[in-house]
């Protein structure tokens, strides 16, 4: 699997130029047949020539704007087109600024920076070991230099937040394809390879305390080799950092995390089973017939699937089956037959029937009560992926043949579940969905809402932003798209200075039950200006819906309003394409609407006759010293 080749997405059809010349309509129409024009392995010519049509277009529906600034110290006039072309398929308008060649210090402190005044989202901050004093040298001359390396690019790192307030993309240093002292070169501590891969791991490590985001380059090069990645002609004809067959592998590797950042990242795996899974049609072959983990090639391959499935559940990514089979027969395998890796107990939703695959994946989508463009399909079968492609196009389908050996490096590959941070909540995750599961059949059972609620014995904790629940409140609001009243995104440098501004009022929100913890599943910012507190950002997990939990949030937030002598809460909705969910979200709690136009309503909240909701949640409020309020 030759990784530059995008072998993941499916071949453009020998029409596809025509296709784009072809395109015509509204800004939405046109939009979408880009998109559509987007989700095949193009190479670099093909993307540029998608860029320019997208720039063509006009803002369609469903777009995500983005500016990127690109600071290098090597040529990257040739990357622009790739990356832009490729945010297509992301769904991304992707508008790149550059900085001056090798001019980095310069684009980072000087008062005139066209950098700084552009306003960028995101800075890809890209530098070769030639810019890093300390890392050139062949041989090190101490055991200062790496030190001393990443002083200087924290230096550069913290200037760029300070004055831009953009996300920043960091890439690590790739080091020569072969060093000076052979295979001695990872044991000594002079080599040049072991202190740049020092100098990456230190990197890792600081770039997470500014909530900056690590651009892999390294284990990129590593992957396809770095003989295939580096070019030396290429270098020393124009300081071009790779060779140009590597340009799509590059955009799509720093599109991936952009599109993180932006909260469109994949949640959900969906698994065929028949050939998949498994070896064998199952409902032909019996339980017995099915090749899986027996100690031949072709089990083992199989097995070796359901481990990269299971891992990802671990990981955090939820885990569904859709597979035509009586449901009794396939879930059989799952229960019974001793090789499988993969349990029903893994299952989030379990879809196994005779209808079309399309169909099970809408259901599939609604039972996790999240939208079908966070779906990954994985199935061997052809006909059931074009089927899938063509009628539901938001779904990532990864292009596999019928080699199981091949599946497992194909979704790696393919880095649909892209995520910029782990946590604990994300091992939870899985089993969250599981147990959402079993509270719909309770909610099912016992008819009457309110009965079901209070069934539940819910806490919520409510606690003020701090270092520790950080990480997961940033993934939070980088995910949550359709509870999510004015989409607006914050790093986790953005959190640490709400966690220290006197006039904010922030609240994670963390929700359990019988069933077990759901994790940290709200966050609210509210702002005090004057005797107002404007809520700057409010969003929930779809999770959690229906369980009034944002009216305990609601009152806490009255409460801690009321201790600052505030009189009246202002919120917004900003309409981001997918968030209607909660147009009337204020309306629904009280609220009344003070303005409203196509892009933005305001409501606000009179303080001094508000009366409790006091749904049946127990809240629990931590102090700082560890008591509860």
């Amino acid at each position: 699997m030759n990784l530059q080749d995008l072998p993941w997405l499916p071949r453009p059809p020998a029409d596809w130029g025509h296709c784009l010349r072809a395109i015509e309509g509204t800004a939405d129409e046109k939009a979408a047949a880009l998109r559509a024009l987007s989700n095949f392995a193009l190479d670099d010519n093909q993307l540029g020539r998608l860029a320019k049509a997208a720039s063509a277009a006009g803002d369609g529906a469903g777009w995500r704007p983005f500016r990127l600034a690109l600071l290098s110290s090597t040529t990257t006039t040739l990357l622009k087109a790739s990356l832009v072309g490729t945010a297509v398929r992301y769904g991304i308008r992707l508008d790149v600024v550059e900085g001056g060649y090798n001019q980095v210090v310069q684009d980072t402190f000087s008062e005139g920076s066209e950098i700084v005044r552009a306003r960028p989202d995101g800075i890809l901050l890209a530098l070769d070991r030639g810019a890093v004093p300390g890392l050139e040298a062949a041989i090190a001359s101490g055991d200062e230099d790496t030190e001393a390396a990443i002083g200087w690019l924290m230096q550069i790192c913290e200037r760029l937040l300070e004055r831009t307030g953009a996300t920043l993309f960091v890439q690590n240093i790739l080091p020569p394809t072969l060093g000076l002292f052979g295979s001695l070169e990872p044991a000594t501590a002079a080599s040049q390879r072991q202190r740049i891969d020092n100098f990456n791991a230190c990197l890792a490590a600081r770039l997470g305390t500014l909530g900056a985001v690590l651009v892999d380059i390294d284990g990129l090069a590593r992957a396809v080799g770095y003989e295939n990645w580096q070019s030396p002609h290429l270098w020393h004809l124009g300081k071009i950092p790779f060779d140009h067959s590597m340009n799509p592998l590059f955009a799509e590797w720093v599109l991936r995390l952009v599109a993180a950042r932006l909260g469109l990242s994949r949640k959900c795996l969906v698994v065929d089973c028949d050939n998949t899974l498994w070896g064998g049609v199952v409902g032909d072959d019996g339980l017995e017939g099915l090749r899986i983990g027996q100690g031949e090639p072709v089990g083992e391959a199989f097995a070796a699937v359901q481990r990269l499935v299971a891992n990802l559940r671990t990981r955090g990514v939820i885990i569904a089956v859709c597979s035509k089979n009586d449901d009794a027969t396939a879930r059989r395998v799952f229960r019974e037959h001793p090789d499988m890796i993969l349990r029903e107990e893994d299952i989030a939703v379990f879809q196994a029937n005779w209808k079309d695959k399309a169909s099970n994946l809408r259901a599939i989508a609604g039972a996790l009560n999240i939208s079908t463009s966070s779906l990954v399909f994985l199935d061997d079968n052809p006909a059931e992926r074009e089927q899938v492609r063509q009628e539901l196009p938001e779904v990532a389908v990864p292009e596999v043949g019928d080699d199981p050996t091949s599946y497992p490096l194909a979704l790696l590959a393919a880095g649909y579940f892209e995520t910029l941070g782990f946590t604990e909540d994300d091992r939870r995750r899985a089993g969250q969905y599981r147990a959402n599961a079993l509270r719909a059949e309770l909610a099912a059972d016992l008819h009457d809402p309110q009965a079901f609620l209070a069934s539940l014995s819910m806490e919520a904790v409510l606690a003020p932003f701090a270092a520790t629940g950080r990480t997961r409140v940033a993934q939070l609001i980088s995910r949550s798209n359709q509870f999510n009243l004015t989409a607006r995104c914050h790093d986790e440098a953005a959190l640490a200075a709400f966690e220290n501004d006197p006039r904010a009022v922030t609240l994670q929100v963390r929700l359990k039950d019988r069933f077990g913890d759901n994790g940290t599943v709200s966050v609210v910012i509210g702002m005090e200006d004057g005797d107002t507190m404007v809520l700057d950002t409010w969003l929930m997990s779809c999770r959690v819906l229906n369980r009034r939990l944002e009216e305990a949030v609601l009152d806490v937030l009255v409460e801690s309003a009321r201790a600052r002598g505030i009189q009246r809460i202002v919120g917004h909705f900003i309409p981001s394409g997918r968030n209607d969910l909660v147009r009337d979200h204020y309306g629904r709690l009280g609220f009344t609407r003070d303005r409203a136009s196509t892009d933005h309503d305001t409501w606000g909240l009179e303080l001094a006759d508000y009366v409790p909701r006091n749904p049946p949640i127990l809240v629990v409020r931590p102090t700082p010293e560890g008591g509860v309020l």
